[in-house]
């Protein structure tokens, strides 16, 4: 999983104003910032809305409309659950009820230790391996509770991907 920078007002405001003069900068200024530090942290808000000549709410409207784009740190680990019809045809809504059950997470949330953020996708185009879920960038089909709890405990992305699918 990628390291990010530490939330720094003044390295923002530099990313900022170097790329304010875009056209269309509000997108690749957000994409900017979630790349150097895995979030647009809400300081980022009125800068870049005062940057762009844009109201503090249209730059919030940006960020919450758009899911790749968060407002707090992700976990170490981070899990996209794939919740379309073609996964919850083969179990993936059981894969959140374990999720809760054993490891005390929502979905679409962070774990209190900051170890594991849970997201739900809608498809990842691996709709014949379902279910499917993004670890930490890499794709894993045929996931199963077992897999899933290793994942959750930082188990290799590898021994998820088994032939067979689930854990090895």
């Amino acid at each position: 999983m990628a390291r990010y920078a530490a939330w720094n007002i003044e390295a923002a405001r530099a990313l900022v104003a170097r790329m304010s003069r875009l056209d269309g900068a509000a997108m690749p200024i957000l994409h900017a910032l979630q790349d150097e530090f895995g979030y647009v942290d809400r300081e980022a808000v009125p800068l870049i809305a005062d940057a762009l000549n844009l109201s503090r709410a249209e730059v919030h409207g940006t960020v919450t409309f758009y899911h790749d784009f968060r407002e707090r740190p992700a976990g170490r680990r981070v899990i996209k659950l794939c919740r379309a019809e073609a996964c919850q045809a083969v179990g993936c809504e059981s894969l959140v009820d374990h999720l809760a059950r054993r490891h005390g997470v929502a979905v679409d949330a962070t774990t209190a230790d900051g170890d594991l953020t849970v997201e739900t996708v809608y498809c990842l185009g691996n709709c014949a391996l379902g279910p499917a879920a993004l670890v930490d960038g890499e794709l894993v089909g045929r996931l199963d509770a077992e897999s899933l709890s290793a994942l959750c405990h930082g188990g290799a992305v590898e021994m998820a991907q088994s032939p067979e699918g689930g854990a090895a």
